[in-house]
């Protein structure tokens, strides 16, 4: 039985009704197993901004590092979509990366049965697919110098830049195929070695690391084919790796083979001190406040915590297959509900889920059928 303290990061929009959920979920999980969850809450993005004049204040931090793992929402929303840069909600997660040494971003993709239709795709292009992406997270266009706008000459004018540095290129693509080692064993290096310079040091140091992993399999994929490939057959895929903006378009594309944003938990891995879980979702400030968001992503990045940052496999399958069971008994939230179904809200889902996992009787019976 352990102990353990989580910081919890709501942020804006729906992020707080979705973390709620996932605490509920959590403190399920304790009570049937007899773990002892803390929470510690924290501001970050545009009600840190609101609350304390900046996206990411420094008592956030402090949470963040004294705690075993990090639970976060979702930032941003038009209400700050004007603020100069420095006061954008974004700032706050970009710095959070950094701050905390957040260098890999584990975007797992699974396909479940009782989701077909939710899906735009056929169903024999989306059957089986279960994929990682694996998304550097702390280089790249996204903190790369120079970055800004200028005029020139009467001219305006606006730079962004993409800078690797070799260690950080090897830290992500090492992870990438230690990772495969334990699923399928195939990577897939994703770049844009045709154009950019970077891409193609990327692609050197992918065959420099592929020869320590003799047993997987590694082959390079340009990125705009990487895109079509993930619609026109995604089930070639085990593990993905990809620089931070490809990794982060290619992500949401992926999304779709589920059906929904909704569906799809992250763990951010740190180089050291706690690693950070989120959705992938945004805000969806639209419907924030209306008990309508689906908090399975937040749920399952739960269960990533429980498995990669707690050690806690079993926790972390019984959420997972709590998920599928609900899934299978027809509860769906507004985003992945088709015609004439009936949406559940938000809390409806996640009492659904924290009553299997506390029902004995159920458990053990999902935990059988899903085995």
């Amino acid at each position: 039985m352990g102990s353990y303290q989580i910081a919890v990061l709501p942020g804006d929009g729906i992020g707080k009704e979705v973390t709620s959920g996932a605490v509920e979920i959590l403190k399920a999980i304790g009570t049937r197993f007899g773990h002892q969850f803390a929470f510690k809450y924290g501001l970050i993005g545009g009600e840190a901004i609101d609350q304390k004049g900046t996206p990411l204040p420094d008592e956030t931090l402090a949470i963040c590092r004294e705690s075993d793992a990090v639970l976060l929402g979702a930032v941003g929303g038009p209400k700050w979509d004007r603020n100069p840069a420095h006061l954008r909600p974004e700032k706050g997660l970009l710095q959070i990366r950094k701050e905390m040494n957040l260098f890999a971003n584990l975007r797992p993709v699974k396909f479940y049965d009782s989701l077909t239709e939710s899906s735009p795709l056929k169903e024999e292009v989306i059957q089986g697919v279960d994929l990682l992406i694996v998304r550097e997270l702390t280089g790249g266009l996204y903190f790369g110098k120079p970055s800004g706008r200028m005029v020139e000459n009467g001219e305006e004018k606006a730079v962004d830049t993409l800078l690797y540095k070799k260690e950080e290129i090897k830290r992500i693509v090492k992870a990438a195929f230690e990772l495969a080692r334990k699923r399928k064993k195939k990577v897939t290096s994703v770049d844009k070695a045709n154009v950019l310079e970077s891409s193609r040091m990327w692609r050197e140091i992918a065959e420099e690391i592929a020869q320590d992993f003799p047993d997987v399999t590694l082959e390079h994929m340009l990125v705009d084919n990487a895109a079509m490939q993930l619609i026109r057959s995604p089930q070639q895929f085990d593990v993905i790796v990809t620089e931070n903006m490809f990794g982060d378009i290619l992500s949401d594309e992926a999304s779709m083979l589920t059906g929904s944003l909704g569906m799809l938990p992250s763990a951010s891995l740190s180089t050291s001190g706690p690693s950070l879980y989120e959705p992938i979702h945004g805000s969806a400030p639209d419907i924030a406040g209306q008990n309508k968001a689906n908090p399975i992503a937040a749920i399952l990045s739960a269960a990533m915590m429980l498995r990669l940052s707690f050690g806690l496999s079993k926790e972390a399958d019984t959420i997972e297959k709590a998920v599928q069971h609900v899934l299978a008994a027809g509860l769906r939230t507004a985003d992945i509900a088709q015609k004439g179904q009936r949406a559940v809200s938000t809390d409806e889902m996640v009492n659904e889920i924290k009553a299997a996992i506390l029902d004995n009787e159920a458990i053990s019976h999902i935990m059988t059928v899903y085995a």
